[in-house]
């Protein structure tokens, strides 16, 4: 067997790092809708009804984006705060399963959103790496989840 002589880095570690980014990608993310002011009431439902009149998701999806826009004064700071949150989370390493679980229902959900104006990887990518984070052990190093195991032993994250 033909072994490499480069160092193999650590499973663990490996999710670490997939962890942080994906944070740093909601925290990013978040900034920059910010920025765009798709957290205020009329920057949000401008963009969901966009998606509603040009992509191709479920006719049932578009309803649930329609409830959305319509009460986008509830909706778009609520996005933003769990934006904000996830990658706070993931980048600490706080709830790092269920944030991630998190994490993938809500790139999943808006990956959806985009069938047909986005390209299909760009939140594909994302989405696998959630899931992943929420199937593995991304919480056991490097994070706040290490000291709330030792303090709870039975916490089931």
């Amino acid at each position: 067997m033909n072994q490499s002589k480069l160092p193999a880095l650590d499973a663990i570690l490996a999710l670490v790092i997939l962890r942080v980014t994906l944070g740093a990608l909601f925290v990013s993310t978040f900034f920059e809708n910010l920025g765009k002011e798709l957290y205020s009431a009329k920057g949000y439902a401008a963009l969901i009804r966009y998606y509603v009149q040009s992509g191709h998701a479920p006719a049932a999806w578009k309803q649930v984006m329609e409830f959305n826009a319509a009460h986008s004064a509830i909706a778009a700071p609520l996005q933003g705060v769990l934006e904000a949150s996830l990658g706070v989370a993931l980048i600490i390493g706080l709830l790092s399963r269920p944030a991630a679980l998190v994490a993938f229902g809500f790139l999943s959900g808006l990956w959806i959103s985009e069938w047909g104006i986005g390209w299909i990887w760009e939140l594909l990518i994302p989405m696998v790496v959630a899931l992943a984070l929420a199937l593995g052990p991304s919480g056991q190093r490097l994070a706040v989840d290490v000291a709330l195991i030792r303090r709870w032993p039975r916490l089931p994250i």
